[in-house]
């Protein structure tokens, strides 16, 4: 606990092919943040390097040979519902779009422009946690 606040860490991964990045809609069944635009995420239970690759497998069904690592960011902290998150951002590069098969977690997945991320109602600060490893 940091400053009285449970502190819990995170990654954020995002998922580049071509010139646009691939944002997840949050699914009703998840605990937190229903219905907005994300990264790939999850809690880190183990190293942030190997959750990031469990978390992609988990929510794309992408392999660890599918994807490869472009920048990891410095992380970012956010208090939001009474939590310290801390998040730890990624980005990585894929070469098919079509590989991407999403779990329960999302009902929706769009490839955007990075600059367009403001267009979406999202978790808080993916635009910041973008920032970290995009550079536009």
């Amino acid at each position: 606990m940091t400053g009285g606040l449970p502190e819990k860490h995170v990654v954020t991964c995002f998922l580049e092919c071509g010139n646009q990045i691939i944002i997840l809609r949050r699914s009703q069944m998840v605990g937190s943040f229903r219905g907005r635009w994300a990264g790939v995420s999850g809690y880190v239970d183990t190293t942030a390097d190997e959750q990031s690759l469990i978390e992609i497998q988990e929510e794309t069904s992408l392999r660890p040979e599918d994807v490869e690592l472009v920048s990891k960011g410095e992380t970012l902290e956010a208090v939001d519902e009474g939590i310290r998150w801390v998040v730890h951002p990624y980005l990585f590069r894929i070469k098919e779009k079509s590989k991407v098969r999403i779990d329960w977690e999302h009902c929706e997945t769009r490839w955007i422009q990075p600059e367009d991320i403001d267009d979406y109602q999202t978790v808080p600060m993916l635009k910041e946690t973008l920032s970290q490893v995009y550079r536009w």
